[in-house]
C-alpha cells in the first residue's frame, strides 16, 4: 500500500451542490473545466492561509459559480485525499494531491448560477441526477466521489 504521508497534498474543500428543489428531486450541480477537455465535476478550490473550511467554500463558490446564495444541509467529518494524475501534477507542483473537506449544500430558491465569472474555471454545467454522476466524472475523482456520496446516502441526505 502507497504511504500518503510523504506526499504534498494542498488544502481544499470541495462542494456538493444541490438544486433548489431539493428534497423534491435529488440533482447536483456539476460543471466542465475550462483547461482539461471533458472533465467534469463539483465546485472546489484550495483553502487560504488563515481561512477556515466553512469561509473557504463560500468564496470558492462565489468564485466558480458566482453565486454563494446556498444553505449547508451537512459537512462530511473526515478528510477525504485523492493524487493528480500526471498531467495534472505538472500544473500543481508542489503538490501530489489534494485533502479535501466536502459539504453538501443546497441552493437557495432564486439563486443564479454565473459560471462566467472574473476567471471562468468552467465553460458549462448542468444538475443531474447522482445515478447518472459518473457518465461524465473526470475519472480520477471518481473513487472519492463514490465514497462522499456514499457517506451523505448512508446518513439519510441524498
Amino acid at each position: 500500500m502507497e504511504d500518503k504521508t510523504k506526499k504534498n497534498y494542498r488544502p481544499n474543500v470541495a462542494a456538493i451542490v444541490l438544486s433548489a428543489s431539493y428534497p423534491f428531486k435529488c440533482e447536483v450541480f456539476i460543471a466542465s473545466r475550462v483547461d482539461v477537455a471533458d472533465a467534469w465535476q463539483f465546485p472546489q478550490g484550495g483553502i487560504d492561509k488563515g481561512e477556515t473550511p466553512r469561509e473557504a467554500l463560500f468564496r470558492e463558490l462565489k468564485e466558480e459559480i458566482g453565486t454563494d446564495e446556498v444553505d449547508i444541509i451537512a459537512e462530511c467529518p473526515d478528510w477525504v485525499s485523492y493524487d493528480f494524475p500526471p498531467a495534472v501534477s505538472k500544473k500543481m507542483a508542489p503538490f501530489d494531491g489534494q485533502t479535501q473537506k466536502y459539504f453538501l449544500v443546497k441552493l437557495k430558491k432564486g439563486a443564479k448560477i454565473n459560471i462566467n465569472t472574473e476567471i471562468p474555471e468552467f465553460s458549462e454545467y448542468k444538475f443531474v441526477p447522482t445515478n447518472k454522476l459518473y457518465e461524465y466524472i473526470t475519472f480520477f475523482k471518481r473513487t472519492v466521489y463514490k465514497q462522499i456520496l456514499s457517506y451523505f446516502k448512508k446518513e439519510g441526505y441524498i
